[in-house]
C-alpha cells in the first residue's frame, strides 16, 4: 500500500488537532451527528447538523436508538431494512460482512474494486469507501440513522441514493461497566463487554470488546465446514477530552473486526449438468470444493473527531480518519466438488479521509459549509478456474483502482417567518480514478498468487493503465411551511452524482476497433473498459406532524427521481482469443424513473389500561416504489438495442411494510416489554434480467421479544425470536446460464434444464436469509 497514506494521516491529524486546540473556549460543546430523543412523541434530531425536531426537518429520515435496537434483538444493520421504507440491506452472497445496500432503487451489488456504492455507509461520520466489512454488528451503539435520497450537501462523501449512519456511544462522565451475553439456537453465543472511566475532569477512556459466534445453518458436504456460521472478534477503544460543558470535544476512536466465518456456499437450484449431482434438500447445505484461500474479513481504522465552538453562532468540526480492510474469499460459483467455475479472491482496501465543517446558527440563518478529501486504494485479485471446460485453464485478474476526491459543499436555511423557511445548498465534486488492470491466462492449474502450478501462456488479455477525471456540481433546494410547530409541509429538489470508473474484469483485447485501423489503440481500450458517471434528479414533497400532544407522529413523503446513465456492472461468459472465459461487462444503461410514497408513524394506542403506567404503542413503516427503466441500451449482435421493456430494477421491491406492536408495563420496581414485528416485502428481482429461479416472491417475517428491565436499569433479561415462522427466502444468487439477449428468457437444453454458458455443470445458485432463531440475552451494568 502507499506509504504516503500514513504520512498524510499524521499530517492531517496534527493539523486538525493543533488548529482546534488553539480555538478560544467561548461556549458549550454541541453534540455531533443526529441525536434522537423522544418524550411523549417529541423527537429531536440534528440530521441537518443542528438541533431540530424531527417534524422540522425536510428530509426523509428514520432514526433508531441503541436502546430500541437492543430491546428488539437487532443483530446487525441489515435488520433495519425490515422496518425502513424502500430500503434493502443484506449480506452480499458469499460472506457475512460485505454489504449490499439499496435505497429507493439506487445502490450497488458488486463488491470488486472500481465500483462505488450508491448508498453511503458512515461509521461515526467516517465514510466507508468499500462494502467489505460494512455489515456492522450492533454493539456499543448510540443510534443508527437511515436517510433517503441524495445527501451530498450535508455529508462528506457524495451519496447518490441515501446514507446509513452508525453512531457509537459517547463515554459517560462516571465509571461504567456493562456486560452482555446471548445464547440461542444454532449454538449462538455472543459476549460483549464495554467499560469506561474518567481520568480527571476532562479526559475519559473506554472501550468495548465483542465475541460473536454461531454454528452454521447448514454444512458443506464436501469440505465438512459449517455453512452460514458466524465467527467474529471485534473491539473498539475511545479517548475523549472535553465535552460536557466544555467548548471543545476531541474524540479519538480505534476499531478492529476480524470475521473468521467459513465461506458461505450457495445452494444449487438445478442438477449438475455434467456430474448429474442432484439438488440438495436443505437450502443451507452446499457441496463447493474450493477451500483455499481460507475465508476471512479483517477491517480496522482510526478516527479523530473534533468539535469546537468559536462563538455562540459558529462551530468548527474536523473529522480525520484512516481505514483498512483485507479479505480472502474462496467463491465456488457452481457449488460442486469439481473445479467448474471456482474463483479464489483477495480484496485489499485502504482509505484516508479528512473533512472540515463550519456551522453557523444565529437568528433566521442556519447552515454549514464543508470541505472533504478522500484518498482511497482498492486492490482486487482473483482466479477464474474452468478446469472442466479446459483442464487446468485459469484466467487471472489483478486490478488496482485508486480514487482521489476533493469536494466543497454547503447548505443554508433562512427563516422568512416563523412558519416559512427556504433552504439551498450545493456541492462541487472532483473525482480522479486511476486503474492498473492485468488479465493473464494460465494453463496447468491456478495462478501462482493463489498457490497454483499454472504456467502463463499467450499475451495478457488486458494490460491497462489509465485514469479519468469527473467533475460535477449538484444543487439542493427546499421550502418548508409550518402552520404550527407540530406540523410541517415541505418540498425539495436534490441532485445526486456518482463518478465513473474502470471495470476491473474487462478484457482489453475484446475492445472494438473503433477507427477500423486494425490496431487496438490505448484510447480504444480505455473507452471499452471505462464507464461514465451516473446522476439522479430527485424531487420530494412531504408532511410531518405530531397530534394529540405527541401521542401520534406521522410522516408522509412522495418522491420522483430521474436516474441517468445508470451504471450496470455484470459478469458473463465470453471468449478471449478463442478461449472460453469470464468477462466483466459494464454498461451505462440509459435512463430510469422512480416514483413512490413512504409512510411512517408512531402511535400511542393507550396507557394506564391494565395497570398504572403501562403503554401500548404501534409503529408502522410502509414504502411503495414504481421503478422502471425508460431506456436500457444493450449491444446485441453488434447492434445497440433498447431492451428496457424486458429489464427490472434489482433489489427494489415495489412494496415494503412493517408494523411493530409494543406493550410496556411496570412490574414491581422494574418494567416488562412485550414486542412483536411483522414485516413484508413484495417480489424482488436479484438482477436486471428477471430469473424465475433466483428471484424472490413476496414474503413476510415475524419477530418477537420479551424483555424485563430491573430497577434503575441495572440488569435486563430478554427472550428474542427472529423469523419465527421459519420462512425460506432468497437474498441473492449467481447465474451463468443461456438466456435470450432481448427478453432474458432462459434457454433450456435437451434435458429440460438451463443451458450452461460458463463451466459445464450450469451455475444457478442461491443464497438465503436466516432461518428461525431464538435466543436469550442478559445484560448487567455496574
Amino acid at each position: 500500500m502507499k506509504a504516503h497514506h500514513s504520512i498524510r494521516a499524521i499530517a492531517l491529524a496534527s493539523a486538525a488537532c493543533s488548529g482546534v486546540a488553539a480555538l478560544p473556549a467561548l461556549a458549550q460543546q454541541v453534540p455531533q451527528g443526529t441525536t434522537v430523543e423522544q418524550d411523549e412523541g417529541a423527537i429531536i434530531v440534528t440530521a441537518r447538523r443542528r438541533e431540530e425536531t424531527l417534524v422540522s426537518v425536510p428530509i426523509a429520515v428514520s432514526a433508531f436508538s441503541g436502546e430500541a435496537l437492543e430491546r428488539g434483538g437487532a443483530i446487525d444493520i441489515t435488520d433495519l431494512a425490515n422496518v425502513t421504507p424502500n430500503t434493502t440491506l443484506e449480506a452480499s452472497r458469499g460472506t457475512n460482512s460485505t454489504l449490499t445496500a439499496f435505497i429507493r432503487g439506487v445502490g450497488q451489488q458488486d463488491p470488486v474494486s472500481g465500483f462505488e456504492q450508491g448508498v453511503g455507509i458512515y461509521l461515526d461520520d467516517v465514510y466507508l469507501n468499500r462494502p467489505q466489512g460494512a455489515i456492522l454488528d450492533i454493539y456499543d451503539v448510540e443510534r443508527i440513522e437511515v436517510l433517503r435520497g441524495p445527501q451530498g450537501t450535508l455529508y462528506g462523501r457524495n451519496t447518490i441514493g441515501g446514507a446509513v449512519k452508525y453512531v457509537t456511544k459517547m463515554l459517560p462522565q462516571d465509571f461504567a461497566l456493562k456486560i452482555k451475553g446471548s445464547y440461542g439456537t444454532y449454538d449462538q453465543a455472543d459476549g460483549i463487554i464495554s467499560a469506561s472511566a474518567p481520568i480527571g475532569d476532562l479526559i475519559r477512556v473506554g472501550g468495548a470488546f465483542a465475541r460473536l459466534s454461531r454454528g452454521g445453518f447448514g454444512d458443506n458436504l464436501t469440505t465438512g465446514d459449517e455453512n452460514y456460521n458466524k465467527d467474529v472478534w471485534a473491539g473498539r477503544a475511545t479517548f475523549e477530552m472535553g465535552g460536557y460543558g466544555q467548548p471543545v470535544l476531541m474524540r479519538i476512536t480505534g476499531d478492529y473486526t476480524k470475521d473468521n466465518s467459513s465461506a458461505r456456499g450457495g445452494h444449487r437450484l438445478i442438477p449438475g449438468q455434467l456430474s448429474g449431482a442432484p439438488v440438495l434438500d436443505d437450502v443451507f447445505d452446499t457441496r463447493g470444493g474450493l477451500s483455499d484461500p481460507k475465508q476471512y474479513v479483517k477491517s480496522y481504522g482510526l478516527s479523530m473527531n473534533i468539535t469546537a465552538e468559536l462563538s455562540d453562532a459558529v462551530t468548527l468540526r474536523s473529522i480525520s480518519a484512516w481505514r483498512k480492510d483485507d479479505s480472502a474469499s474462496p467463491i465456488d460459483f457452481d457449488a460442486l466438488p469439481a473445479v467448474d467455475v471456482d474463483v479464489p479472491a483477495f480484496y485489499f482496501n485502504e482509505q484516508l479521509s479528512q473533512e472540515f465543517q463550519l456551522l453557523y446558527d444565529q437568528g433566521p440563518l442556519h447552515g454549514m459549509v464543508g470541505f472533504y478529501y478522500l484518498d482511497a486504494k482498492a486492490d482486487t485479485a482473483f482466479d477464474v478456474r474452468l478446469f472442466t471446460t479446459v483442464p487446468g485453464l485459469t484466467a487471472y485478474t489483478q486490478a488496482d483502482v485508486d480514487t482521489e476526491t476533493y469536494a466543497v459543499f454547503g447548505d443554508f436555511t433562512f427563516d422568512i417567518s416563523q412558519q416559512l423557511s427556504i433552504s439551498a445548498g450545493g456541492r462541487y465534486t472532483w473525482d480522479k480514478r486511476r486503474a492498473d488492470i492485468l488479465r493473464q491466462n494460465y494453463l496447468g492449474g491456478g495462478s501462482p498468487l493463489f498457490g497454483g502450478a499454472g504456467v502463463a501462456f499467450g499475451a495478457p488479455g488486458t494490460n491497462f493503465n489509465g485514469e479519468r477525471e469527473y467533475r460535477k456540481f449538484t444543487p439542493r433546494v427546499s421550502v418548508s411551511y409550518k402552520p404550527t410547530p407540530d406540523h410541517n409541509l415541505y418540498a425539495s429538489y436534490a441532485q445526486g452524482f456518482k463518478g465513473g470508473g474502470f471495470d476491473p474484469r474487462g478484457v482489453g483485447v475484446n475492445a472494438p476497433d473503433l477507427n477500423s485501423d486494425g490496431i487496438r489503440q490505448d484510447s480504444e481500450i480505455a473507452a471499452f473498459l471505462s464507464f461514465r458517471p451516473e446522476s439522479v434528479d430527485s424531487y420530494e414533497v412531504g408532511y410531518k406532524g405530531n397530534f394529540m400532544d405527541g401521542a401520534l407522529y406521522v410522516a408522509v413523503a412522495g418522491f420522483y427521481a430521474d436516474y441517468k446513465d445508470v451504471q450496470i456492472p455484470g459478469s458473463v461468459a465470453c471468449s478471449v482469443g478463442g478461449i472460453p472465459s469470464f468477462c466483466g461487462v459494464v454498461s451505462n444503461a440509459g435512463k430510469a424513473r422512480f416514483k413512490g410514497l413512504e409512510f411512517e408513524s408512531n402511535a400511542r394506542l393507550g396507557r394506564d389500561m391494565l395497570t398504572g403506567g403501562d403503554r401500548l404503542n404501534l409503529s408502522t413503516a410502509i414504502g411503495y416504489i414504481d421503478a422502471e427503466y425508460r431506456e436500457y441500451i444493450s449491444n446485441i449482435g453488434g447492434v445497440p438495442t433498447d431492451v428496457a421493456a424486458n429489464r427490472e430494477v434489482q433489489n427494489t421491491p415495489k412494496w415494503t411494510a412493517s408494523g411493530t406492536l409494543g406493550y410496556t408495563a411496570p412490574v414491581g420496581a422494574g418494567s416488562l416489554y412485550l414486542g412483536s414485528t411483522v414485516s413484508w416485502r413484495s417480489k424482488v428481482y436479484q438482477f436486471e434480467i428477471p430469473n424465475p429461479y433466483i428471484d424472490q416472491k413476496g414474503f413476510a417475517l415475524w419477530d418477537a421479544s420479551i424483555v424485563y428491565t430491573a430497577p434503575d436499569d441495572r440488569w435486563t433479561l430478554g427472550l428474542h425470536g427472529k423469523n419465527l415462522l421459519d420462512k425460506e427466502y432468497k437474498t441473492s444468487g449467481y447465474t451463468f446460464v443461456a438466456a435470450n439477449a432481448t427478453t432474458g428468457a432462459i434457454i433450456n437444453n435437451a434435458a429440460g434444464f438451463p443451458t450452461p454458458t460458463l463451466g459445464r455443470e450450469g451455475t444457478l445458485t442461491a443464497f438465503y436469509g436466516n432461518p428461525r432463531q431464538v435466543f436469550v440475552t442478559g445484560t448487567v451494568k455496574f
